[in-house]
Parts: structure tokens; sequence; C-alpha cells
């Protein structure tokens, strides 16, 4: 790093503005509805009055305390404030109920700026390696990999696989419902013209967790709904069980800067992917959805890692690796600074003050998560007549925010509506959205695969296993079937000898 960077790295409006940002990616993430990519949209216009560096670490910083805020309303209150904390609630909300809600927050923060830092320090290291990686991954190589995320699916099964299974087709069949973006026909929309734009994921969430979490609290008594304890906790000690579990913390890190490499797949999905390997290779399992820290570290150091993976492409190809990422690339735009192989020739200074500028970021969003948690562990005190309209309030908010539509509103309340059935019938919620989440990648990557397999005149399995990269993505998901067969029969063989 030149002292010309460094400097630059130093002025006041750069730290500001990058420290305006990351608060603000917090704030907006831990509202229900609201995300990074609102918060990014609302100040993209105010980058043109500020400097390109200035501009570009504000919009970066709302990209990483985004994937980080939403933590917070999952934890305390089961409601995911984005689709990217959406794992984190499923181990992080058990571990509230018990009395830990200080111990989660912590993990989530202090998972969150390893990831964070670790991505960021491979966007600073090994940026044209990385990026060249994500451009030999074609529609076949994108297909196996959604798949081998949905096959963890089968770790998140529980008690019963053939639940878990209807779960996932039914996640996938919704995310099928709208305008087949191949052929432009409409899909199952029942003569219904709002859903040609297809079921919004932001609402599925506000349904299942928010809407739905607030509906079921609604007319239990006091007893039964909000009695939390607090029990205070030293924020070493918990930087040392983090710490103790560091297999799962890089394995996750490492999961989340790959997969943000990979366009479109984004925070959203690594969250999931990295959830499910965290309990596939944990020695209790079992114990994942009733308060294993463990389900929160994975969660969130890989959402966290995707911002370096999905600013690595960007940067030196000119291809965002996600929604947030495109913005900050149009961000760039604004100044006349074109993403791609030339700006480190045109615009070095720019970007290599957003690289290491986005390293303080990621250090200024873990001291504002670690010394903040006192703060939010105030929502605990708030009595639950007063929370339930507050969070509808904000759910409703978040949900017409989408598309400044009520009928998004009413589809998040059909689906609040549905994962109270779901609940009922012991049906889990966590494969229907990885079913969701993976739907679209699914669909849009075999139909470009048949295609291309079409116009070389082969099969699509023989197009497949024509291509070195899938034979090495398919050569992971067998090893990872085996390992997953393996360690079952050896956990019924074991509770037989019992």
């Amino acid at each position: 790093m030149n002292w010309d960077i460094f400097l630059q790295l130093l002025n006041p409006e750069v730290i500001g503005f990058s420290l305006f940002g990351t608060i603000l990616g917090i704030i907006f993430s831990a509202i229900p509805g609201l995300n990074a990519a609102i918060g990014i949209s609302l100040l993209l216009p105010v980058t043109y009055v500020l400097s390109p560096a200035a501009g570009v670490l504000m919009l970066g910083g709302i990209y990483m305390g985004g994937e980080y805020g939403g933590s917070i309303t999952a934890i305390l209150l089961n409601v995911p404030g984005a689709v990217e904390n959406t794992a984190t609630a499923w181990d992080g909300h058990p571990l509230a109920l018990q009395g830990r809600s200080r111990e989660a927050l912590y993990l989530s923060i202090f998972a969150s700026t390893f990831g964070g830092i670790v991505g960021v320090l491979c966007l600073v290291f090994f940026t044209p390696p990385l990026a060249s990686i994500s451009l030999k991954f074609g529609a076949s190589e994108m297909l196996l990999v959604s798949l081998v995320g949905l096959s963890i699916v089968g770790s998140l099964a529980g008690k019963n696989i053939w639940k878990a299974l209807f779960a996932t087709a039914l996640g996938l069949f919704i995310a099928t419902i709208g305008t087949d973006s191949i052929s432009g026909v409409r899909r199952m929309t029942f003569g219904i013209w709002p859903l040609s734009a297809g079921i919004n994921l932001i609402s599925m969430v506000m349904g299942f967790y928010c809407f739905g979490e607030m509906f079921k609290n609604i007319g239990q008594k006091k007893a039964a709904t909000f009695e939390f304890k607090d029990i205070p906790i030293k924020r070493l000690t918990v930087l040392r069980e983090m710490f103790a579990k560091w297999r799962v913390l890089i394995k996750s890190t490492v999961i989340g800067i790959f997969l943000g490499i990979l366009p479109g797949i984004g925070g959203g999905t690594s969250n999931f992917v990295a959830y499910g390997e965290a309990k596939r290779s944990s020695k209790d399992p079992d114990s994942f959805g009733k308060g294993n820290i463990e389900g929160v570290i994975a969660a969130e150091a890989s959402n966290n890692a995707v911002v370096g993976g999905a600013c690595i492409p960007l940067l030196t190809l000119g291809i965002p690796g996600s929604l947030n990422a495109a913005l900050v690339g149009a961000g760039l735009m604004m100044h006349g600074i074109i993403p791609g192989p030339d700006l480190f020739i045109t615009r070095p200074d720019v970007a290599y003050v957003f690289m290491y500028g986005m390293i303080f970021v990621t250090i200024a969003m873990g001291l504002i998560g670690t010394f903040g948690i006192r703060f939010f562990n105030q929502i605990l005190k708030v009595k639950m007549q007063y929370l339930i309209p507050l969070v509808l309030c904000f759910s409703i908010f978040g949900s017409f925010s989408i598309n400044n539509s009520m009928f998004d509103v009413f589809v998040a309340l059909i689906f609040g509506i549905l994962g109270i059935v779901l609940r009922t019938f012991d049906i889990p919620l966590s494969p229907l959205m990885i079913g969701a989440v993976l739907s679209n990648l699914i669909e849009l990557n075999y139909r470009r695969s048949v295609a291309l397999a079409g116009s070389q005149g082969v099969s699509l399995p023989m197009f497949i296993l024509g291509r070195p990269i899938c034979l090495i993505v398919l050569g992971i998901f067998v090893l990872f079937v085996a390992v997953m067969v393996y360690s079952n029969i050896k956990k019924k063989k074991a509770a037989q000898a019992i």
C-alpha cells in the first residue's frame, strides 16, 4: 500500500461515510423487511456528491453491515431481518430462550467479523486468481453446485425425511410461480397479474418468520411468550468458545468466499450451505435447532465472508457476485469508473482504497456490534403486547417496500398463515427455504446446460462429464454423500450397542 492510498484512507470524509454506511447497513437489516440492497439503493444518489473513495466505501459499509444486522432480530425475536440471517435464527433464538441471548449476539458479531475480514483479505491478496476461477464456472458447473447445496436438506431433515422432502418440493414449486425467465411464459399465476413477477423471497421470509412468529404469540399468556432471562457473559469467554470451534469457523468462511465468487449465489445461499455442513460434520447433530453455538457461528461467518468473495469478480472482471455487489459497482459507474480488467490500470487508487477500506469497515462493524449488544438486548424487556404490533408494522412496511405494492403484503400474510399450518404438522421450514432459494438457480442453469449440450449434439450427462470442473464438483458431492451415509450408519450402530 503506497502513501497516497494511506492518506486517502485517513481522509475524514472517507472515515465518516464508511462508518455511516456500516451503521446504516446494520440498522436496515435489523428492521424486518428492509435489507442492505434497499439501503444501498436509497444512498446510491448520495455517492454522486461524494468523492469516489468515500462513496463506494459507504456502499461497501452498508453491504458488510447488512450481512450482520439481520442476526440481531433473528436471535432475539426469531425474526430474521434479512434472508441472509435465516439460518442464524434456527439456533440463535433457542439460545436466547435459554437465557443466553448475550452469548448468541456475541457469537454472531465475532463470527461475522472473522468471516468478513478473511473475505476482504482474500479480496486484497487473491483477487486475480480467484476471479479467473469464477469465469470457468458455466451453466453446468453452477447447476451441480446448486444441486450440492440442495443436498444439505438431508442433514436438516430431523426425524422425518419425508416431511423435509415435502417441504423442499414445496419450496422448489413456490419459486417457479411467475414468468419463465427464458421463454417469457407465465406459469401458475391463475390469472392473477401481480403473480407474473413471481413470489419474492423477502415476502416468504417476512411471512414465515415475522408474521408467523407474531401470529403464534397473539393471545398467549405472558408466561408463554417472552419470559427471557439475560445471563451475563464475558466477551473473552465467548471469543474462546468461538475459536474452540475453529474447524466450523474456517470451513464456513471458505464456503462463504467460494459461493460469493460465483455470480448469483450470495449470502442467502451460503448461510444455508454452511449451516447444513456444520450440522452434518457435528458430533452432536441432534442439538442443532436447539441452541448449538456452531449453528450461529457457521451461518454468520459464511454470510459476511460472501462480501469479499462477491467483490472479487466485480473489481477484476466487472461481473458482480451478488445483487449488493452489483449496486456497489453502480456506485463506481456513477463516477465514470467502470469495474473490470482496466480498473487497476485507469483508477488503481479507487480500487485499492476500496479493498483496504473494507478492512476498516469490517473492524468498525465488529466494534459497533460488540459494544451495541447491551442496547440490542433491551428489546427483550419490551412487553409482548407492544412488541407484536411493532414487528407487524415493520413487516408490513418491509413487505410493501419490495415493489411498493400491497400485493406483496398479502403474499407475506398468506405465508404467515401457511407457516403456522406447517408448524402444526411438524413440517420444517428450513428445507422449504433452501428449496425456494435454490430453485431458480437450478432451473435456469439446467435449461442452459440442456441447450448447450444440444448445440454440441450430446446428451446432458455426457456434456457434464466432459467438463473437468464438473467432475471435481461431482467428486466432492459423492464424497459428501458417502461421509453422510457412513456417519448415519455409525450412529445407528452406536445406538444399537446401547
